[in-house]
Protein backbone atom coordinates (compact mmCIF):
# COMPACT_ATOMS: atom_id res chain seq x y z
CA UNK A 1 0.00 0.00 0.00
CA UNK A 2 2.86 2.36 0.66
CA UNK A 3 4.31 1.85 -2.83
CA UNK A 4 0.88 2.24 -4.37
CA UNK A 5 0.28 5.52 -2.58
CA UNK A 6 3.71 6.79 -3.61
CA UNK A 7 3.09 6.04 -7.32
CA UNK A 8 -0.36 7.56 -7.16
CA UNK A 9 0.99 10.75 -5.65
CA UNK A 10 3.79 10.94 -8.22
CA UNK A 11 1.39 10.65 -11.14
CA UNK A 12 -0.90 13.23 -9.54
CA UNK A 13 1.97 15.69 -9.33
CA UNK A 14 2.89 15.04 -12.96
CA UNK A 15 -0.65 15.65 -14.17
CA UNK A 16 -0.87 18.83 -12.13
CA UNK A 17 2.47 19.98 -13.54
CA UNK A 18 1.36 19.49 -17.17
CA UNK A 19 -1.90 21.30 -16.50
CA UNK A 20 -0.09 24.24 -14.99
CA UNK A 21 2.47 24.46 -17.80
CA UNK A 22 -0.25 24.12 -20.46
CA UNK A 23 -2.13 27.13 -19.16
CA UNK A 24 0.98 29.11 -18.25
CA UNK A 25 0.79 31.16 -21.40
CA UNK A 26 -2.76 32.19 -20.72
CA UNK A 27 -2.03 32.83 -17.04
CA UNK A 28 0.58 35.43 -18.01
CA UNK A 29 -2.14 37.70 -19.39
CA UNK A 30 -5.05 37.52 -16.95
CA UNK A 31 -6.31 40.96 -17.98
CA UNK A 32 -6.90 39.87 -21.60
CA UNK A 33 -10.04 38.15 -22.80
CA UNK A 34 -9.80 34.82 -24.59
CA UNK A 35 -10.76 34.83 -28.29
CA UNK A 36 -11.47 31.97 -30.66
CA UNK A 37 -9.28 33.11 -33.54
CA UNK A 38 -10.21 31.56 -36.91
CA UNK A 39 -9.54 32.38 -40.53
CA UNK A 40 -8.58 31.41 -44.03
CA UNK A 41 -5.19 32.01 -45.69
CA UNK A 42 -5.17 32.74 -49.43
CA UNK A 43 -2.75 33.93 -52.10
CA UNK A 44 -3.02 37.70 -52.56
CA UNK A 45 -2.59 37.47 -56.36
CA UNK A 46 -4.60 34.40 -57.36
CA UNK A 47 -7.01 34.05 -54.39
CA UNK A 48 -6.06 30.36 -54.07
CA UNK A 49 -5.61 28.86 -50.62
CA UNK A 50 -2.13 28.58 -49.09
CA UNK A 51 -1.90 25.28 -47.18
CA UNK A 52 0.09 24.38 -44.07
CA UNK A 53 1.03 27.93 -43.01
CA UNK A 54 2.82 28.28 -39.65
CA UNK A 55 1.13 30.70 -37.24
CA UNK A 56 3.24 31.93 -34.31
CA UNK A 57 1.81 33.76 -31.31
CA UNK A 58 4.71 36.00 -30.37
CA UNK A 59 2.98 37.43 -27.33
CA UNK A 60 2.45 34.05 -25.66
CA UNK A 61 5.95 32.50 -25.66
CA UNK A 62 6.00 31.91 -29.43
CA UNK A 63 3.29 29.29 -29.45
CA UNK A 64 3.09 27.73 -32.91
CA UNK A 65 -0.05 26.60 -34.75
CA UNK A 66 -0.58 25.39 -38.30
CA UNK A 67 -3.28 25.79 -40.93
CA UNK A 68 -4.63 22.68 -42.65
CA UNK A 69 -4.29 21.78 -46.32
CA UNK A 70 -7.28 23.99 -47.15
CA UNK A 71 -5.67 27.04 -45.54
CA UNK A 72 -8.07 27.07 -42.58
CA UNK A 73 -7.03 27.56 -38.94
CA UNK A 74 -8.75 28.00 -35.58
CA UNK A 75 -7.26 28.25 -32.08
CA UNK A 76 -7.61 30.20 -28.83
CA UNK A 77 -5.70 33.45 -28.34
CA UNK A 78 -5.95 36.70 -26.35
CA UNK A 79 -7.04 40.15 -27.37
CA UNK A 80 -3.99 42.20 -28.34
CA UNK A 81 -1.80 39.18 -29.19
CA UNK A 82 0.63 39.56 -32.09
CA UNK A 83 0.59 36.67 -34.55
CA UNK A 84 2.85 36.04 -37.54
CA UNK A 85 2.14 33.91 -40.64
CA UNK A 86 5.06 32.25 -42.41
CA UNK A 87 5.24 29.87 -45.36
CA UNK A 88 7.91 28.84 -47.84
CA UNK A 89 7.79 31.05 -50.92
CA UNK A 90 5.64 33.75 -49.28
CA UNK A 91 6.35 36.96 -47.44
CA UNK A 92 5.95 37.04 -43.68
CA UNK A 93 2.68 38.60 -42.51
CA UNK A 94 1.77 39.83 -39.02
CA UNK A 95 -1.50 40.92 -37.38
CA UNK A 96 -2.61 42.09 -33.94
CA UNK A 97 -5.88 40.85 -32.51
CA UNK A 98 -8.07 43.85 -31.74
CA UNK A 99 -9.23 44.64 -28.21
CA UNK A 100 -12.75 45.21 -27.01
CA UNK A 101 -14.44 42.66 -29.25
CA UNK A 102 -18.20 42.34 -28.92
CA UNK A 103 -17.91 38.53 -29.01
CA UNK A 104 -15.26 36.11 -27.86
CA UNK A 105 -14.42 35.12 -31.44
CA UNK A 106 -12.62 36.79 -34.33
CA UNK A 107 -12.48 35.68 -37.99
CA UNK A 108 -10.10 37.04 -40.59
CA UNK A 109 -9.02 36.49 -44.20
CA UNK A 110 -5.22 36.52 -44.41
CA UNK A 111 -3.69 37.42 -47.79
CA UNK A 112 -0.08 36.39 -48.33
CA UNK A 113 2.07 37.60 -51.22
CA UNK A 114 4.49 35.35 -53.02
CA UNK A 115 8.17 36.13 -52.59
CA UNK A 116 10.17 36.17 -55.83
CA UNK A 117 13.75 34.97 -55.49
CA UNK A 118 16.14 35.64 -58.39
CA UNK A 119 18.56 32.74 -58.45
CA UNK A 120 21.85 32.95 -60.37
CA UNK A 121 22.01 31.30 -63.76
CA UNK A 122 23.56 27.85 -63.77
CA UNK A 123 24.85 26.31 -66.99
CA UNK A 124 25.29 22.55 -67.15
CA UNK A 125 28.06 21.34 -69.46
CA UNK A 126 28.13 17.79 -70.86
CA UNK A 127 31.67 17.04 -69.73
CA UNK A 128 32.71 14.75 -66.94
CA UNK A 129 35.81 16.69 -65.89
CA UNK A 130 37.71 19.90 -66.48
CA UNK A 131 40.28 18.09 -68.64
CA UNK A 132 37.55 16.85 -70.97
CA UNK A 133 36.19 20.38 -71.22
CA UNK A 134 39.64 21.78 -72.14
CA UNK A 135 40.16 19.06 -74.75
CA UNK A 136 36.79 19.71 -76.35
CA UNK A 137 37.31 23.46 -76.22
CA UNK A 138 40.66 23.29 -78.01
CA UNK A 139 39.21 21.14 -80.81
CA UNK A 140 36.02 23.17 -81.10
CA UNK A 141 35.08 24.55 -84.52
CA UNK A 142 33.58 27.99 -84.25
CA UNK A 143 30.64 28.89 -86.43
CA UNK A 144 31.10 31.33 -89.34
CA UNK A 145 30.10 34.94 -88.89
CA UNK A 146 27.48 36.70 -91.03
CA UNK A 147 30.02 37.89 -93.64
CA UNK A 148 31.41 34.38 -94.16
CA UNK A 149 27.92 32.91 -94.48
CA UNK A 150 26.94 35.59 -97.02
CA UNK A 151 30.10 34.96 -99.05
CA UNK A 152 29.31 31.24 -99.23
CA UNK A 153 25.75 31.92 -100.34
CA UNK A 154 26.72 34.07 -103.36
CA UNK A 155 29.30 31.76 -104.92
CA UNK A 156 28.75 30.56 -108.48
CA UNK A 157 28.03 27.02 -107.38
CA UNK A 158 25.47 28.13 -104.80
CA UNK A 159 23.68 30.41 -107.26
CA UNK A 160 23.63 27.71 -109.94
CA UNK A 161 22.22 25.19 -107.47
CA UNK A 162 19.53 27.65 -106.36
CA UNK A 163 18.63 28.51 -109.98
CA UNK A 164 18.19 24.85 -110.85
CA UNK A 165 15.98 24.13 -107.85
CA UNK A 166 13.91 27.27 -107.47
CA UNK A 167 10.78 27.58 -109.65
CA UNK A 168 10.45 30.48 -112.12
CA UNK A 169 8.47 33.51 -111.10
CA UNK A 170 5.90 35.39 -113.20
CA UNK A 171 8.41 37.74 -114.86
CA UNK A 172 10.70 34.89 -115.92
CA UNK A 173 7.79 32.88 -117.33
CA UNK A 174 6.58 35.90 -119.33
CA UNK A 175 10.04 36.51 -120.78
CA UNK A 176 10.41 32.81 -121.59
CA UNK A 177 7.03 32.65 -123.37
CA UNK A 178 7.73 35.87 -125.32
CA UNK A 179 11.05 34.48 -126.53
CA UNK A 180 9.43 31.19 -127.62
CA UNK A 181 6.65 33.01 -129.48
CA UNK A 182 9.18 35.25 -131.25
CA UNK A 183 11.28 32.26 -132.33
CA UNK A 184 8.15 30.46 -133.56
CA UNK A 185 7.06 33.44 -135.66
CA UNK A 186 10.52 33.87 -137.19
CA UNK A 187 10.70 30.20 -138.16
CA UNK A 188 7.20 30.36 -139.62
CA UNK A 189 8.05 33.35 -141.85
CA UNK A 190 11.21 31.66 -143.06
CA UNK A 191 9.32 28.49 -143.98
CA UNK A 192 6.74 30.52 -145.86
CA UNK A 193 9.49 32.30 -147.84
CA UNK A 194 11.18 29.02 -148.70
CA UNK A 195 7.92 27.46 -149.91
CA UNK A 196 7.13 30.38 -152.34
CA UNK A 197 9.47 30.06 -155.43
CA UNK A 198 8.93 33.68 -156.44
CA UNK A 199 10.51 34.82 -153.22
CA UNK A 200 13.50 32.46 -153.47
CA UNK A 201 16.67 33.86 -155.13
CA UNK A 202 17.82 30.34 -155.95
CA UNK A 203 14.64 29.73 -157.91
CA UNK A 204 15.16 32.92 -159.87
CA UNK A 205 18.74 31.93 -160.67
CA UNK A 206 17.65 28.49 -161.93
CA UNK A 207 14.94 30.09 -164.08
CA UNK A 208 17.38 32.53 -165.68
CA UNK A 209 19.82 29.69 -166.34
CA UNK A 210 17.08 27.68 -168.06
CA UNK A 211 16.15 30.65 -170.26
CA UNK A 212 19.74 31.16 -171.34
CA UNK A 213 20.13 27.52 -172.16
CA UNK A 214 16.89 27.57 -174.17
CA UNK A 215 18.04 30.56 -176.22
CA UNK A 216 21.32 28.89 -177.04
CA UNK A 217 19.60 25.72 -178.17
CA UNK A 218 17.30 27.69 -180.47
CA UNK A 219 20.22 29.49 -182.06
CA UNK A 220 21.98 26.23 -182.80
CA UNK A 221 18.94 24.82 -184.58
Amino acid sequence: MIFYSFDYMRYSYLILFYLLTGFAGFAQTPDKNLVQFSGLIVNADSATVVPYVNITNITVRNQIYAANYKGYFSFVAHEGDTLTFTAIGYRKEAIILPRGLAENKYTILVKMKQEILNLPTVRVFPWASLDDFKREFLTMKFADDDLAIASKNITRESLASLASELPRDGGEMQSYNFQNNHTRLVNKNMNQRMSNPLLSPFAWGALIQQIIQGDQSRKGN
